[in-house]
């Protein structure tokens, strides 16, 4: 028969340990990827584009993604296959989804399979921290904090076809975020370098801009093309 000492000691034990699961199951991510996207920049491509059921979208930067990663580099996943998108629980924001998280996809959309595949893609992987309606909430939040469109044409960065030298792109972003961003470009129909996403890093809680520990893959060249859409 186990003693009163040796039955407490058990006890500490297996409430340290799941102490411990729990602080894993807090931090199975180091930090997300905000990424924004210039519409002019998906459209002017071989792809094209379809504009969404309510109407071409703003001439504006539109939110892709909310997107855990890791240090190393690499990203979680489709984290919770019982956790499927569910449009009810975001009707109260279903509006200012729709203007800025439009789809671009074809063929045309109300916006429901983007989102869908955004938080069964990425935004489960993150539902240690943020539940679904958190998720996208928190992601808007964040597009009014990072006003890119703002930031680059009070730099005299416009999007009107021309060129821009990517370091005064990287320049008026940090200037207005305080954070240096990644940035992603595509390639248009002529076969020219332009301005496509915006990447910047945040803090696990989904609240504020840090230092990237890590950039993506890929390279811009010194000289962009900043669209018109």
């Amino acid at each position: 028969m186990e003693s009163k000492g040796s039955i407490l000691i058990n006890l500490l034990l297996l409430l340290q340990l799941s102490v411990l699961c729990a602080s894993q199951n807090s931090q199975d991510f180091d930090f997300f990827y905000f990424v924004q996207q210039w519409p002019g920049s998906y459209c002017d491509s071989q792809k094209s584009c379809c504009y969404p059921t309510s109407g071409k979208p703003a001439a504006d930067f539109g939110i892709h993604g909310l997107w855990p990663n890791y240090k190393d580099g690499s990203y979680p996943s489709n984290c919770d296959p019982s956790n499927s998108f569910k449009p009810s629980q975001i009707s109260d924001l279903t509006s200012s989804l729709k203007k800025n998280w439009p789809t671009l996809a074809c063929p045309s959309g109300d916006g429901i399979a983007f989102w869908t595949h955004e938080w069964e893609k990425h935004g489960t992987c993150s539902e240690s921290v943020l539940n679904q309606h958190d998720y996208f909430e928190t992601t808007l939040n964040l597009r009014q904090k990072a006003n890119l469109l703002k930031a680059l044409t009070s730099a005299g960065v416009q999007p009107d076809g021309g060129s821009y030298s990517l370091s005064s792109i990287k320049g008026a972003i940090q200037n207005a975020v305080g954070f240096a961003p990644f940035i992603e470009c595509n390639v248009d129909s002529s076969g020219n370098s332009q301005l496509y996403q915006v990447y910047l890093c945040v803090d696990t809680s989904g609240t504020d801009f840090i230092d990237c520990p890590v950039f993506p893959h890929g390279k811009c060249g010194s000289e962009i093309e900043f669209p018109t859409f």
